[in-house]
């Protein structure tokens, strides 16, 4: 069954975050670095995005604007039932607002969520459960934020009805900007929870939606099957970064990668020619982008951040990192930081 790591999403999701991008000052070509997406591409409606382009979009995102508090939730309320396409029309349709639920993550690998999604019941309420503990650890608090504030508007929206949700529980503490949070979505989330998770109430999530459509929600539910299969269509050079920012994480050699995928070694290397790179390369970028990120955002160590991108030594590291950029971590980081 394909996966949200093999599946194509419209680019309409991507233009939503270039375009909130845009409000907040960061130009298209700043967001696009470096995903192979072109701003004509953005305006074609038959575009498709890979998750690994939405992946080096949202990283971009977040180097182009460290300083906005909360950004992963204020974009996640950017997005409403129609950025959705099918997967939206699906859920619009559906008998309530439980079984809009159920259907949104029969299909779930149609939307754009990253984190792992459950649905949960407990006296008087209903909900789903967010875990984000699969998602790259850079990305992770940011794509959390921006999976429950797109998981709240969504809820909101389909219920017709004004505010429907009653809870918004983060399992982390507040962070220092739990105040825009609280603004953004006009409810004040509960933290330290046992989970991540909104819930409505019972009787909210089984009252009938005004757009149900019972005619509709079989062929809809038949399309959804269809494009699952379609648009399972990952490239290899996709497929290799996802297994970078897996368990086997960027430690990975090629013959580990190989065998994780079902190849042969040689098979890998010469479907990454194919594709026009490679496995070094792959490898490149994604530290690359990786180490920008966190000496843009974190104080983590030198020789802590060598390690986790898989450097034996932090002098290893500094080469990669002149190479890259032109300068070393170090005066990349003072740099950055007199930006600021």
């Amino acid at each position: 069954m394909p996966t949200a790591d093999t599946l194509l999403h419209p680019v309409a999701i991507a233009q939503v975050m270039v375009n909130f991008a845009a409000q907040l000052g960061a130009d298209g070509d700043t967001c696009l670095l470096g995903t192979g997406l072109t701003e004509a591409a953005l305006l074609d409606s038959e575009t498709l995005v890979t998750r690994a382009q939405e992946m080096r979009l949202i990283e971009n995102l977040m180097l182009a604007l460290p300083d906005e508090p909360a950004l992963g939730f204020r974009l996640g309320l950017q997005y409403s039932l129609s950025n959705f396409g099918l997967w939206g029309f699906a859920l619009r349709t559906s008998r309530t607002l439980r079984e809009a639920s159920h259907r949104a993550l029969r299909y779930l690998p149609l939307s754009t969520a990253y984190c792992q999604i459950t649905p949960i019941d407990e006296a008087g309420g209903f909900g789903v459960i967010m875990d984000p503990d699969a998602i790259p650890s850079h990305l992770r608090q940011f794509l959390l934020e921006r999976d429950m504030a797109t998981g709240f508007n969504l809820l909101n929206e389909l219920s017709l009805a004004g505010k429907l949700v009653v809870t918004l529980g983060f399992r982390g503490p507040p962070p220092d900007y739990a105040d825009h949070i609280a603004q953004a979505c006009a409810i004040t989330p509960t933290y330290d929870s046992p989970y991540n998770v909104i819930m409505v109430r019972s009787d909210d999530a089984d009252r009938p939606l005004p757009t149900y459509d019972a005619e509709l929600v079989r062929m809809l539910d038949d399309q959804c099957r269809l494009r699952l299969q379609r648009l399972q269509t990952a490239s290899l050079g996709d497929q290799v970064r996802q297994q970078l920012h897996g368990p086997l994480g960027l430690v990975a050699s090629l013959d580990e990668i190989a065998r994780a995928l079902a190849l042969s070694p040689r098979s890998l290397r010469r479907k990454l020619d194919q594709e026009g790179t490679s496995f070094r390369a792959l490898v490149e970028d994604e530290r690359r982008q990786i180490a920008l990120q966190f000496l843009r955002s974190s104080e983590m160590k030198l020789d802590e951040l060598a390690i986790h991108l898989g450097y034996t030594d932090t002098a290893s590291f500094t080469r990669a990192f002149r190479r890259w950029v032109g300068c070393s971590p170090g005066e990349y980081r003072q740099r950055r930081s007199g930006e600021g």
